[in-house]
């Protein structure tokens, strides 16, 4: 427990692993209350591993409900074990658990309310791995967003997140995308509420056993980001209004 707090962990899972232990391992238990691991129906021994981890709270999906279908899982478990902070971490190992303190405790002090770990702050991304194409795209889509959302963010798409119960409770995440689109609409949603965001450089890896998106789910993700921008956008001047801001 952090400052009377209970501070939950999440680890949306998807053929996980070759990752989850050494991800796993670095956690700051002394601080961490709760970890819950969703698995997407993975093909290989997930669930096991997890298992043999120690971890309690193990998700199992009956058939792929999609990256956004297994954050939904994943906070709505942390809500019902009533976490105050919930942190997402990827179980691929991509992103550092030692920044966990450092999220924790902005969220726990009412710093913010919602923290990401930033690869693009510094120069965590190149030198970590991520190829020029997607460095590109993340800063083109970046911009555009900060334009249409009026924010300043550094990057929407990373996969670090940390979020107040305050926030996860006041935002309709369930009516998000299943697919990757869905980590994207919720900032939407959590800026459209009003809540702030703070962001911490993040350094990260690229990978044979971390996860990424082909070229054309990538593509199709762009225009999504785009397009929930622009929904944003119009929503705001009162020219739309859609489910996911309700």
């Amino acid at each position: 427990m952090i400052l009377g707090q209970k501070l939950i962990i999440i680890m949306p899972a998807y053929n996980a692993a070759k990752t989850v232990e050494k991800t796993y391992r670095e956690l700051p238990f002394e601080i961490v209350d709760e970890v819950i691991l969703t698995d997407d129906y993975s093909s290989d021994n997930t669930i096991e591993i997890a298992k043999g981890l120690g971890i309690k709270e193990v998700i199992i999906h009956k058939e792929n409900k999609g990256y956004g279908g297994n954050q939904k899982s994943c906070y709505n478990r942390a809500l019902e074990l009533d976490g105050d902070i919930v942190i997402m971490l990827h179980p691929d190992y991509q992103y550092t658990p030692k920044l966990i303190h450092s999220m924790a405790y902005l969220i726990a002090n009412k710093v913010y309310p919602v923290v990401l770990g930033s690869r693009i702050l510094g120069k965590g991304a190149l030198k970590g791995g991520m190829p020029i194409i997607k460095y590109i795209a993340n800063r083109f889509l970046t911009l555009f967003q900060n334009i249409l959302i009026n924010q300043k963010l550094s990057e929407y798409h990373t996969g670090y997140r940390a979020f107040s119960k305050e926030v996860l409770e006041s935002i309709n995440y369930n009516a998000n995308s299943d697919d990757f689109l869905f980590d994207n609409q919720m900032l939407s949603q959590i800026f459209y509420a009003g809540f702030e965001v703070a962001e911490i450089t993040c350094p990260t890896k690229y990978f044979a056993e971390a996860s990424s998106i082909n070229l054309r789910r990538s593509a199709i993700y762009g225009i999504g980001v785009m397009t929930t921008s622009i929904k944003h956008f119009l929503n705001k001047i009162g020219l739309l209004k859609s489910e996911i801001y309700n």
